[in-house]
């Protein structure tokens, strides 16, 4: 069929992305808003014992570690004690930051996402002591990645962060051999600085600073860079180390097994106990790393996961569509298989809505498939172990993420726009209303 003269034809577009002409945003968000307010108004008692069930076996991990782990290099301490600091961050201070039991948890004081370990050091240690400060935790994922997902200003978008490693003219097979050792130190060696440079340059911004000149806010900050490359202009190398990287690495691995140094010399084993203790940290701190990779580092990463242009609103229908879009499921079900994958297996779930509790994600989990499959949008499911293939395969390059059709994009943001104006527009007609009724009544 010919085009009539001076009018645009249809854009393009590729099979993968055809279900988007008949796309309908203001049903699917009406949809997912309705879910959502559905979900946070059922939350209750039963979220908060599902959140002390996780924090009970989260424990029972760390205690079996460590009554374990002086006992000579093995494998039950290594499992528990990885499993624990696995677990400690990725569902108890990871939905607790999140606010996802404000609201629902009795205890106030603590279980809130603006006390839970945040404010000093003991703080921190009590409520989840790892190499990141979650202060800068707090910001760089709560706020940057969660409203960012998949543009340039996500900090965790993986295709951004291994440009180097994508470029490197180097046979892919040996890109392949560096994957192991970057899954198994990227926690320190890349997360930390580079949630601790997020904190710096929210700060920076608050102040009204100017970034300097040639530096790319959106560049990731490494161990590597900060000791080798001129670092960076937001924080020394010693302030990194002092205040985020050291309290960890001397407390957690030399100071928390000290007291095995009494406890083996009145056994007779001299300090056996406590290298034993001091060995099965360090290894277990190279197996929670690996297992962290696998079920975190996946959660966004692969040829089927999209990227965007612009930012948009915050729930907003662009937002929850690309929640879906940029974030992919693994299988769900038991809490057995929730724990062991740190129940980031609800991924899309989590990005739909940040603040609600782990038990509020498995609810939502079927609906949400559901409501995607009415609206023909792609909802990705798959086993994790599929999913770092995907992942090591975009840290390589040898496949590339998809770009969502510039011109629908450009069309969902103003159809937002629309939607936000016309409810600016209704709040200010009511407020008008009101006041008029007023006046007449007096």
């Amino acid at each position: 069929m010919c085009v009539p003269p001076n009018q645009p034809s249809e854009p393009k577009l590729a099979k993968c992305d055809q279900w988007v002409k008949d796309f309908d945003l203001d049903a699917f968000t009406s949809d997912m808003k309705s879910l959502g307010d559905e979900l946070e108004k059922n939350q209750g008692p039963a979220d908060v014992a599902h959140l002390n069930k996780m924090i009970l076996w989260s424990n029972i991990c760390g205690i079996v570690g460590m009554l374990t782990m002086g006992l000579g290099v093995n494998l039950v301490a290594i499992v528990g004690l990885s499993t624990f600091t696995f677990s400690r961050w990725t569902m108890i201070a990871h939905h607790t930051c999140h606010g996802g039991y404000d609201k629902c948890h009795p205890n106030k004081k603590r279980w809130n996402r603006f006390k839970f370990a945040i404010g000093n050091l003991w703080t921190r240690m009590c409520d989840w002591f790892d190499w990141m400060m979650p202060e800068a935790w707090n910001v760089e994922h709560n706020n940057r990645h969660h409203y960012c997902l998949s543009e340039i200003e996500d900090p965790d978008l993986v295709e951004n962060n291994l440009m180097e490693m994508r470029e490197m003219n180097l046979p892919r097979f040996v890109k392949w051999m560096a994957v192991p050792f970057v899954a198994s130190i990227w926690k320190w060696y890349y997360y930390a600085p580079n949630t601790y440079k997020e904190l710096k340059l929210a700060r920076w911004r608050k102040a009204g600073k100017k970034i300097p000149e040639g530096v790319v806010p959106s560049d990731a900050v490494t161990v590597r860079s900060l000791l080798f490359q001129g670092g960076t202009p937001f924080y020394s190398f010693w302030e990194f180390f002092s205040i985020v990287m050291g309290p960890y690495l001397i407390i957690h691995f030399f100071l928390f097994p000290a007291p095995l140094l009494v406890i083996g010399e009145y056994l007779g084993r001299g300090n056996d106990m406590y290298v034993s203790a001091v060995k099965n940290l360090f290894l277990a701190e190279i197996l929670t790393n690996i297992h962290g990779f696998v079920a975190i580092v996946t959660n966004h990463a692969g040829d089927d996961m999209y990227r965007f242009r612009d930012g948009c609103r915050p729930y907003s229908g662009s937002f929850y569509l690309r929640q879906v879009l940029a974030s992919v499921d693994f299988w769900t079900g038991s809490d057995i298989n929730d724990f062991m994958h740190g129940y980031l297996n609800y991924q899309i779930e989590h990005h739909m809505w940040p603040s609600l509790s782990m038990l509020s994600y498995k609810r939502s989990q079927p609906l949400v498939k559901a409501i995607c499959k009415k609206h023909g949008v792609p909802y990705v499911q798959e086993n994790v172990f599929l999913r770092v293939k995907k992942t090591v395969d975009i840290m390589t390059g040898a496949t590339s993420m998809r770009w969502f059709p510039a011109e629908y994009e450009k069309k969902f943001l103003e159809r937002d726009a629309i939607v936000e104006a016309a409810k600016k527009n209704s709040k200010k007609t009511v407020l008008l209303s009101d006041k008029c009724m007023g006046a007449v009544q007096e």
